[in-house]
């Protein structure tokens, strides 16, 4: 053979040729595995990397960084040298100033926990406390987006649009990714490079959720704004649908890959789905007076964040994959700390605490990953004589559910709570380890983009596999 024949066989034609076309028929097999993959939807169940111990995500945020050493971090030592000057970095000769607030031993595990949470202690056997915890920036804008999106620095998707990448959805006719009262950039929620199916849904504004459930008086809450046409019917609605899928599908064929079009494509069907499914679970109205007692509904301050609360609990029991809550309240607490860490901690208490119980006595909770976070902690010292500034060195998340052991608590900081200096935990390695508890090897996770491989970890991040039970 010379090199003019090689220049005229194509290389489906060696495929069929070479080795009696075993290489074709791999070929081809791959080939039916793909265009099955397209035909189910990129919202499709997947398999996980290995088995899970949790299915899905209920992430609590808490917007503006709690004090990690007035909750969850007991520090006998900070009381101890309650007025003297403190000896950290730039705050060097701060006066150190004591918790306001007890602390208890709660459970079977004895976890240190705060009065400022006397419902939330009470289920202190379900909760692993990580008190190792650090990330990069002081600073809320860079140290939110980091612990959304694993980045400070450049758009990146969020850890529930990997989630929702890495695993598809259980409900065709719900978004798989939900987030309730988002506070902040949009990035925190969206998918970045991934394809726009894969980012969360935004389903009401802090006003609208206000009037959820009983004693809500106006119905305008219950309605997902911009899936409803007030001016067409569903039939017309179907109609005008399809035709401008034709038009999106003729731009495919004429340019196969455009991720940007799959995803508008994708979404506008699941938006059509929705208009049936969506406000069927927010409506909270059916809930027994029992259930919304629990979550402390109708109870003063924790009234609206137990409405969003229970409204996660459907969505979970639901089938969606990833569903996070923002507590609107800020816990940025540079001034004025006694009152108001009091008030918050009132508004959230009950609501997590009932969430614990309902999850529990429903059998959800064993494979539900319950998150609580804030984006950093604050510092030993006062600020202001009634305040604690951001502190990024260490703080205190929890997790509980979802295959974590209860009870328990991992790493440490300090003497007086400044800096994490046992099993140091970076929000890589947070990342690592709720994608590992939902079957997910971190480093397997990537997506192809501008030329390189990306994952939510990027090139860090390591299980803590000892909180895994």
């Amino acid at each position: 053979m010379n090199a003019d024949f090689f220049s005229t066989i194509s290389r489906r034609s060696a495929l069929k040729g070479v080795s009696s076309g075993f290489g074709y028929l791999a070929f081809a097999a791959l080939a039916d595995e793909q265009a099955r993959a397209a035909a189910a939807g990129p919202l499709a169940p997947k398999a996980p990397h290995f088995p899970a111990s949790a299915k899905r995500v209920i992430f609590l945020s808490m917007r503006g960084a709690a004090s990690h050493v007035d909750t969850f971090d007991y520090k006998p030592q900070l009381a101890k040298d309650d007025g003297k000057a403190g000896k950290y970095g730039s705050t060097r000769g701060a006066m150190l100033m004591k918790s306001p607030w007890e602390f208890r031993q709660h459970g079977q595990g004895g976890l240190w926990i705060s009065d400022l949470f006397p419902e939330l202690a009470k289920h202190a056997d379900d909760l692993c406390l990580l008190r190792s915890m650090h990330t990069d920036q002081p600073n809320h804008p860079q140290a939110t987006l980091q612990m959304h999106t694993g980045s400070f620095q450049f758009v990146r998707p969020s850890l529930g649009a990997w989630s929702l990448y890495g695993l598809g959805t259980d409900n065709a006719s719900l978004p798989g990714f939900l987030t309730i009262n988002p506070f902040g950039s949009a990035q925190n929620y969206g998918s970045s490079f991934l394809p726009a199916i894969y980012q969360g849904s935004k389903i009401a504004s802090r006003s609208a959720l206000g009037r959820f459930g009983r004693g809500g008086g106006s119905d305008q809450g219950m309605k997902v704004p911009n899936i409803q046409s007030s001016h067409l019917s569903r039939d017309q609605q179907r109609a005008y649908l399809d035709y401008v899928q034709s038009l999106n599908r003729h731009s495919l064929e004429q340019k196969v890959h455009q991720p940007g079009i799959e995803g508008v494509i994708e979404s506008y069907e699941l938006a059509f789905r929705m208009q049936d499914e969506l406000p069927k679970q927010i409506d909270i109205e059916g809930e027994s007076e029992a259930t919304q007692a629990l979550y402390g509904i109708g109870d003063g301050p924790s009234d609206n964040f137990g409405k969003q609360c229970l409204l996660a609990r459907r969505l979970a029991e639901a089938g969606v994959r990833f569903i996070e809550i923002t507590h609107s309240s800020s816990w940025d607490h540079h001034r004025n700390l006694r009152n108001d860490m009091e008030r918050n901690a009132s508004e959230v208490d009950k609501p997590i605490a009932g969430l614990l119980a309902d999850l529990k006595q429903r059998d959800m909770l064993k494979d539900t990953l319950v998150i609580w976070a804030g984006e950093f902690g604050r510092t030993p010292h006062g600020q202001g004589g009634d305040g604690r500034d951001h502190n990024n060195k260490g703080y205190t998340t929890w997790m509980a559910g979802g295959g974590v052991k209860g009870g328990f608590s991992y790493g440490a900081t300090d003497e007086h709570g400044y800096e994490a200096v046992e099993n140091k935990m970076h929000i890589h390695d947070w990342h690592a380890t709720i994608l590992h508890l939902m079957g997910l090897d971190h480093e397997k996770l990537t997506y192809n983009y501008a030329g390189r491989d990306f994952r939510l970890t990027d090139v860090h991040g390591s299980v803590a596999r000892e909180i895994i039970a």
